[in-house]
């Protein structure tokens, strides 16, 4: 996966974690300096995208429970869709993790 499919999948995350209604109840912690002039902290943006996927499937859940105890509030396509968008974070989440990870392993492999 290219660099910039990545950046696709980083900001297709943050949008689903913004569209999906939950507001973060967690203390805003100060911003931290990039690292580099002009550039993204990469590691806050990973966190952020990871609390977003974790947010996604909490409310996916509560959903789903709220549903099986009878709320008449919650309806079957409300908690499909839920869980389907939960699923496609995770998936993207897990694409994300193994494209790193097959990036530190062939930078670990280079001889210097």
């Amino acid at each position: 996966m290219s660099e910039m499919q990545i950046q696709n999948v980083l900001q297709q995350m943050r949008q689903l974690s913004q569209t999906s209604g939950v507001q973060n109840t967690q203390p805003a912690q100060p911003a931290r300096e990039p690292q580099r002039a002009g550039g993204v902290d990469f590691q806050n943006v990973l966190t952020e995208s990871l609390r977003g996927v974790n947010q996604v499937q909490q409310e996916a859940t509560a959903l789903q429970t709220r549903f099986e105890l009878g709320d008449e509030n919650v309806s079957l396509p409300q908690v499909m869709t839920a869980m389907n968008k939960s699923s496609i974070a995770f998936e993207a989440t897990n694409q994300v993790r193994n494209r790193l990870l097959n990036a530190y392993q062939e930078i670990m492999r280079m001889q210097v």
